[in-house]
């Protein structure tokens, strides 16, 4: 009935607001179509009735508690354009029944960002859809936050996100998406989960994703082109007894190729949980093209199993990051091709351990191609064991260049290198404090290292040696012994 009003109230309004001279607003407050907003009170009609009577326009919620229990679908090639508000989050919106809260339709299925591809009804109805200041909580295991399905330019911000499954969930296709300033928190599920979608130019930055059970944000079979994240606080995102899980997870197993991104500027780490990774990219083995061209640079990361985890990538820099409390690695990178890991610092400040762990941290590098480790400072690190660890260990590699790394107090070897071919190990100091006395020896070479030259590096002899070279193919020429 409120709706076969509607515009006879829109033409009331126009009229009121020329005689009286206010300015002209489509903005409609769900409670002038019977939302209560008391917590208890089902108003799930109210609110659907309040964004049918908003035809392109804004849809305010008062302060209050509006429950819902099913979810508000929002087709925008019938809506048109829209804004969900909250009047600087004094608002919240109980989730009661299964599924996302809000879930936002277009038709732009089809069509890239490129402006051409682009459908008229995209422009004229469809364009940025908009939430913010608002508050979404769970009240139903299986209820999620917001969904977003064939969008173009869907724009969230300033949301409180929490005690849902999934916070962000995206599926299917969408376009030029920007998450901002939003808090996704303690949910069962995942924070901001993509979904086999397809999805270029995606953002998501100066937010808090923690505490979600089964990860921050994950990428699961599918197509991403341009995907930055910055500037966020992404942390403690797994269950400590629930299975293996990862801040940021990019999973190509199942298929799907993710592509051209930045990881910046965040915080990143967790609870140490089985199996967990800060940062987690899992590419197929037999075409390891499909995860590539990202930038890791200038993080924190710290605190779980691994920091780092890359399976079958290729074309990834890892640059001017701090690292700490790599449980068992700092790094870990199985078949990685074309990979640049410079100028970061991993540290073992002693005010985060009282008790050191016997094996703990360090880079392992299995079928490794074409990685340069430059200029990095590794300090109280090692995994492993004295037979077989160190540092930096590397097996079954090739062109390999480690060049002006300190590393200092290593557990077990500095550097590790087996059955690795044309590598080079310049210009590195492998040092170790009386008091630390873990380092076996400060470089170990084994199996066929053909073209493997060791030149100009300044090494503390361990309690087996400086340098152990039971290796065919290696030059050893110029290393210094230190004291």
């Amino acid at each position: 009935m409120i709706r076969l009003f509607m515009p006879f109230i829109k033409l009331l309004l126009i009229i009121l607001t020329v005689c009286l001279g206010y300015e002209i607003t489509y903005a409609v407050n769900v409670k002038d179509f019977g939302a209560k907003g008391d917590g208890i009170t089902d108003d799930t009609y109210a609110i659907n009735a309040a964004i049918s009577g908003a035809s392109d326009g804004l849809v305010e919620f008062p302060r209050g508690s509006y429950r819902i229990t099913k979810t508000i679908e929002i087709d925008l090639s019938l809506q048109g354009t829209i804004g969900l508000s909250g009047r600087g989050a004094s608002a919240n919106i109980i989730m009661g029944g299964e599924g996302p809260a809000f879930r936002f339709i277009g038709s732009h299925d089809k069509g890239s960002a490129l402006p051409a591809s682009v459908k008229q009804l995209t422009w004229d109805k469809e364009r940025m859809p908009l939430i913010d200041a608002l508050e979404i909580i769970g009240d139903n295991v299986d209820a999620d936050g917001i969904e977003l399905k064939n969008t173009f330019m869907p724009t969230l911000r300033a949301l409180l996100i929490r005690n849902v499954r999934n916070g962000i969930h995206l599926t299917s296709r969408n376009r030029n998406v920007l998450i901002d300033g939003c808090h996704v928190y303690n949910n069962s599920g995942i924070g901001i989960f993509l979904d086999q979608v397809n999805i270029h130019q995606f953002i998501i930055s100066d937010s808090h994703i923690s505490y979600c059970k089964k990860g921050g944000i994950s990428v699961i079979k599918s197509e991403i082109r341009n995907f930055q994240i910055t500037g966020n606080d992404i942390e403690y995102n797994c269950d400590p007894q629930g299975p293996a899980s990862a801040d940021i997870l990019v999973d190509c197993t199942q298929g799907g190729s993710v592509r051209e991104g930045t990881i910046s500027g965040n915080t990143i780490q967790a609870i140490p949980s089985s199996g967990g990774a800060n940062i987690r990219f899992l590419g197929l083995n037999s075409n390891p093209d499909k995860i590539g061209l990202w930038s890791i640079t200038g993080n924190h990361i710290s605190n779980q199993e691994l920091n780092i985890h890359l399976e079958n990538a290729r074309g990834i820099s890892i640059i001017g990051n701090t690292f700490i409390r790599g449980y068992k690695h700092h790094l870990l990178i199985n078949n990685g091709r074309n990979l640049v890991i410079n100028g970061n610092v991993f540290d073992h400040n002693e005010d985060y351990f009282p008790s050191q762990p016997s094996a703990y941290g360090g880079i392992l590098l299995n079928q490794g191609e074409n990685v340069i480790l430059s200029d990095n400072i590794i300090d109280g690190s090692g995994n492993g064991t004295a037979d077989e660890g160190g540092a930096i260990v590397v097996k079954d590699s090739r062109e390999i260049s480690i060049s002006a790394c300190h590393i200092k107090n290593p557990n077990f070897n500095g550097i590790q290198i087996e059955r690795s071919t044309n590598s080079r190990i310049m210009n590195c100091i492998i040092s170790e404090s009386a008091k630390n006395n873990g380092m076996q020896r400060g470089i170990t070479l084994r199996g066929e290292c053909t073209g493997t030259l060791v030149k100009d590096n300044s090494i503390t002899r361990g309690k087996l040696g400086g340098i152990s070279n039971n290796a065919r193919g290696v030059v050893l020429k110029e290393n210094i012994s230190i004291e």
